[in-house]
């Protein structure tokens, strides 16, 4: 059936209408909407990234990567920072409405059939990729990780890689209550016919990850830098470490793949991108089996874009945005931030937090790092209100800070009231995509 006469209108309304937060500790949804679709993930080789922080960074380099190497490459990641179809990307390039409209309205018909199951909206979502996928006749499919991992609806694929980055305490009730717990949630992506790879953050819960990997008779690789000791047990030839040449004005590095060494990788990016790369890396050597070009490494991190992390929207005056979002998040972005601003005068944070979040953490990781601080709220439901997250930097700073309601107002403030030198926004995803939101209509 041709689905191009309906609106992306109407496909964001089926989408408010499904079931938006929550989890249901069950694949039975998306496996039954697979089925409906034709199990579209059989005909393609999938990728998955998990972790609490840097998980769609190294999804995002993964999928360049393969794309340098000439493969067909499809790239899932959320959630989105201005619109929908952000989520979903075709050989880099994001997906027209109309596409998105079709494949929504797809996994919807799907899901109608299943009545009275329901489906979350995370779940319709997915579906729609793998059936855009499958639609595509890629060769790769590189999956982010929505929460978790043993639940995420993303896991009715059987990963050939399974990525995890690190682990932090996020989603705390939800996913455990401790980082090990939370890491035996994430290393369930680990199948028996997955490659595995680790980043340095998992290091602290390495014995989780371990262990997966040995039930399900796999090995490791292993990522972290070089001169470190951080995974004793894993042999040499698992071992794929980096050492950093430069910082600034770009990250200047060197990697020793288990394949191949790719010298003077350069991206300009903060410090906090430095294990995502070498991570990225070690993945897409996984993926293919084989050592990379260099010159195609090379080419990639000099041209990649990471979509909210760090990003700069604006030069005069300096307007940056950054999708930290729980306390380790905000640490490299306070690194970050010290890092970008050595010898000039301190940015304004720009912050706002959900309320599921640490937000405690976030400001004392934040606060020396900035001038001053101040705080809105996004539209999202689970938005702290600006006066309990104005409580409670007054509390950790002694400095009361201004408020604003919405970040347009806050913005204003910041580039034309009293005009700040340089402004971060930070503490929420949604707080992210608001401020690029603004700053697209503004320049359109």
């Amino acid at each position: 059936m041709s689905h191009s006469q309906d609106s992306y209108e109407q496909a964001l309304g089926i989408l408010s209408r499904a079931l938006v937060f929550g989890i249901d500790p069950s694949l039975d949804g998306i496996r039954a909407l697979a089925e409906k679709l034709g199990n579209p993930q059989k005909g393609f080789v999938s990728l998955q990234v998990a972790g609490t922080n840097g998980k769609s960074s190294v999804s995002r380099m993964l999928a360049a990567l393969l794309r340098e190497e000439g493969m067909h490459v499809g790239l899932y990641t959320s959630p989105e920072l201005v619109e929908y179809p952000e989520r979903f990307e075709i050989d880099g390039e994001v997906i027209s409405h109309a596409k998105f409209a079709e494949i929504v309205h797809v996994a919807a018909e799907a899901a109608d059939d299943l009545s009275p199951m329901t489906v979350t909206e995370f779940e319709l979502l997915t579906a729609a990729a793998l059936y855009l996928f499958g639609q595509e006749q890629i060769d790769f499919a590189v999956f982010e990780v929505g929460m978790g991992g043993k639940w995420d609806a993303t896991s009715i694929v059987d990963s050939a890689v399974a990525t995890i980055t690190g682990i932090g305490l996020d989603h705390k009730g939800i996913l455990g209550d401790t980082e090990l717990e939370i890491a035996g949630e994430k290393a369930a992506i680990i199948k028996p016919a997955s490659s595995v790879v680790l980043g340095p953050g998992t290091a602290a819960t390495q014995e989780v990850f371990l262990q997966r990997a040995e039930e399900c008779a796999t090995h490791p690789r292993v990522v972290f830098e070089k001169g470190s000791d951080l995974f004793p047990s894993v042999p040499a030839e698992l071992s794929v470490t980096y050492s950093v040449k430069k910082t600034a004005p770009a990250l200047v590095m060197d990697v020793e793949g288990c394949h191949a060494r790719y010298e003077d990788v350069t991206m300009v990016a903060p410090p906090y991108q430095i294990p995502n790369i070498a991570t990225a890396i070690a993945a897409a050597e996984s993926a293919l089996g084989r050592a990379l070009n260099p010159e195609a490494v090379r080419r990639v991190f000099a041209k990649v874009v990471i979509p909210g992390r760090f990003e700069t929207l604006r030069s005069d005056p300096l307007l940056i945005i950054d999708a930290a979002h729980n306390p380790q998040g905000a640490s490299v972005l306070a690194e970050a931030i010290a890092n970008r601003f050595t010898g000039v005068e301190k940015p304004t944070l720009l912050l706002a937090v959900l309320k599921d979040k640490d937000a405690a953490g976030i400001i004392k990781a934040l606060k020396d790092a900035v001038a001053k601080i101040v705080v809105t709220k996004t539209e999202s439901p689970r938005a702290m209100s600006t006066e309990d997250l104005a409580g409670l930097v007054y509390a950790l700073t002694g400095t009361h800070p201004k408020t604003f309601e919405t970040p347009a107002e806050a913005l204003v403030y910041l580039t034309q009231g009293d005009r700040s030198p340089a402004v971060v926004a930070s503490g929420s995803i949604t707080l992210a995509g608001a401020i690029k939101g603004l700053f697209l209509n503004t320049s359109a």
